[in-house]
C-alpha cells in the first residue's frame, strides 16, 4: 500500500514538473517577440543609415528629366541622400561621365540610344529603371479625322531613320498601313506591304513638319516638336500606345555603369522615380507629352 501511495505521489510530482516546463516554454516564446521586434527595428535602422550622408550625382537634360528629378530630391532627402542634378545639353557627355565615374547615373536617353551608344563607343551602361516615354502623335492637317482620310491622302512623317520607323509604326497601329513582319523599329517606306487608301507618305525634316501641317492631310510629329509648335498631345488624333513596340524601344531609362545596379543609393533613386508621387507629377504636368511606364 505504501508503495502504491509513493508511486502515485511520484507521478503527480512528475506531471506538475512537466506542466511547469511547458509553461516555461510558452513564456519564453512570448518574451522572444519583443526581442525579435527590436532586432527587426535595428536592422531597418541600419539599412536607412547606410545611405545617410550620401551624395548621388545624376546627369540629365533640362526637360523633362531634370524637372522630374527635382521632384525626387525631397523623397531621397528623407533617406539621407543628397541628389545632385547635373544638367547637360548634349547626348554624349552624360554617358561618358557615367562610364568614367564622374556621374553615378544619368536620366536623359531612351534605351535604344543607350544600347547603340554602348555598341559604338565601347561603354558599359545598363538600365536600372524604365521611367517614361515621349509619344509621337498623329495630328490633323487638311483632314479632320482618320475616318475622313480620302484615297491618296498625304501624311507627313520624319525623314530620319529612327523617327520615320516610329511614325510608320503609329500609322500601322491605327490600321492605315501594314508593315512587313519583323521590321519593327527599323521600318522604312519600302517595308509598307499594305496601303489600302494609297496614302502618300511624305518624308520631311522632323523639325519642319509642324509648319507644314496645313499643307498635308495629317502629320506624325514628335512630342517635343509638337510642344514647341503649341500642339497638345491631347489634341492628337492618335498617339503611340504605351504598350506598343515603339514605347518599349524608346522608353527613357536611368542608366548606370555595369556593376553598380545594386548600389543602395541607386536603388533608392529607382524606388523614388517609380513612386506614386512621381507618376502623379508627370501625369499632371505634361499633358500626355510625357507618359510614365511604371
Amino acid at each position: 500500500m505504501k508503495k502504491r501511495l509513493f508511486a502515485l505521489a511520484l507521478s503527480v510530482v512528475t506531471c506538475l514538473s512537466l506542466a511547469a516546463c511547458g509553461g516555461g516554454s510558452n513564456n519564453a516564446a512570448t518574451s522572444s517577440t519583443p526581442a525579435d521586434a527590436a532586432t527587426s527595428a535595428a536592422a531597418s535602422a541600419a539599412t536607412s543609415t547606410t545611405t545617410s550622408g550620401t551624395t548621388l550625382k545624376v546627369g540629365a537634360t533640362p526637360a523633362p528629366h531634370a524637372e522630374i528629378l527635382e521632384q525626387v530630391k525631397p523623397i531621397l532627402a528623407k533617406e539621407g541622400i543628397n541628389l545632385e542634378i547635373v544638367e547637360y545639353n548634349d547626348y554624349n557627355t552624360p554617358n561618358d561621365a557615367v562610364e568614367d565615374g564622374s556621374l553615378d547615373a544619368n536620366y536623359f536617353q531612351h534605351i535604344t540610344y543607350m544600347n547603340n551608344y554602348n555598341k559604338d563607343n565601347g561603354t558599359h551602361l545598363v538600365s536600372v529603371a524604365k521611367v517614361h516615354y515621349e509619344p509621337f502623335g498623329l495630328y490633323a492637317g487638311k483632314t479632320a479625322s482618320i475616318a475622313d482620310l480620302p484615297d491618296g491622302a498625304q501624311i507627313a512623317v520624319p525623314n530620319d531613320a529612327t523617327n520615320e520607323a516610329r511614325a510608320l509604326l503609329l500609322l500601322q497601329q491605327e490600321g492605315l498601313i501594314k508593315l512587313a513582319d519583323g521590321v519593327g523599329i527599323n521600318a522604312t517606306k519600302l517595308d509598307i506591304k499594305e496601303n489600302k487608301k494609297n496614302l502618300d507618305i511624305l518624308e520631311l525634316e522632323a523639325a519642319q513638319i509642324p509648319s507644314r501641317l496645313k499643307d498635308v492631310d495629317m502629320a506624325v510629329i514628335n512630342g517635343n516638336y509638337a510642344l514647341d509648335a503649341g500642339l497638345k498631345v491631347a489634341d492628337a488624333l492618335a498617339v503611340e500606345s504605351k504598350d506598343g513596340e515603339a514605347a518599349n524601344a524608346y522608353v527613357n531609362v536611368v542608366a548606370v555603369k555595369e556593376g553598380n545596379e545594386k548600389n543602395e543609393a541607386i536603388q533608392a533613386l529607382v524606388k523614388a522615380l517609380e513612386s506614386d508621387t512621381i507618376r502623379d507629377y508627370i501625369n499632371n504636368t505634361y499633358g500626355g507629352a510625357v507618359v510614365p511606364v511604371f
